[in-house]
């Protein structure tokens, strides 16, 4: 845990050294405030919960996210500091994860920023805060398992917009893959244990779950499968092409 405390601090200070930091937690904040209250219409709702706000995490992760994570290997492998960094006394697993939690703390930061909303919708009402507070927990879960795919497929490239073009389509495409909209389009023709798989696999549902205060077991261990897969994955890869 040591090397891994020693390539957090390093990396997450190394977020707040360029303006980088300061445009995603900008940008973050204010799509999240416009989304919130423009089409999410909370002020109109008249009711004292966080739906209209969480709802559009999803899509704010799909393309802020790859943004972030993009430069996480890219970066490193296009300057050449890749060899440098690797040679450093820790282990592949610790430099992997390391990196990533330095990433995830990163946006854990950006999302805490937002706690005037919950201000906001306490003074307004009396909500359930037991349901905000398990939004918030979905909504990380959700964005750590967009930054594990999005370190990986960095990994595999050392350009940085070829990176964030792959992460947010595989994103999309797993955070689609249990929408009503695409499980009745498989189910006019596939098999119904294939399209109970391919509703597993969506991120929504499993978001919409915690996001309803109901923190199921089944939605942690789905999220941190795909994160522990994926950072598995990319220490592979890592390990694989260092000789590239």
């Amino acid at each position: 845990m040591r090397n891994v405390s020693l390539v957090f601090r390093r990396e997450f200070a190394a977020y707040f050294a360029t303006p980088l930091a300061y445009i995603f937690i900008v940008i973050f904040l204010a799509l999240a405030g416009i989304l919130t209250f423009r089409l999410g219409g909370f002020l109109g709702r008249e009711q004292a919960d966080l739906v209209p706000f969480f709802e559009f995490h999803p899509w704010l992760y799909l393309f802020l996210v790859p943004a972030l994570s993009m430069r996480l290997w890219a970066e490193e492998r296009r300057l050449g500091t890749i060899e440098l960094f690797l040679t450093l006394p820790i282990s592949m697993t610790e430099a992997v994860v390391g990196k990533y939690l330095a990433a995830w703390a990163f946006t854990a930061t950006a999302v805490a920023l937002t706690f005037p909303m919950w201000l906001t919708v306490n003074y307004l009402g009396n909500p359930d805060n037991g349901v905000i507070l398990a939004s918030y927990v979905g909504s990380l879960l959700m964005a750590g398992a967009y930054l594990s795919i999005g370190s990986m497929i960095s990994a595999m490239t050392k350009n940085q917009v070829i990176a964030f073009v792959v992460t947010t389509s595989a994103c999309f495409i797993l955070t689609l893959a249990g929408s009503p909209t695409v499980l009745e389009f498989f189910s006019n023709w596939a098999p119904s244990n294939v399209v109970e798989a391919i509703g597993n696999f969506g991120f929504l549902p499993h978001f919409q779950s915690i996001q309803r205060g109901v923190i199921d077991l089944r939605d942690l261990i789905f999220f941190g499968s795909v994160i522990i897969v994926a950072l598995i994955a990319n220490a592979i890869i890592v390990d694989w092409r260092k000789a590239f």
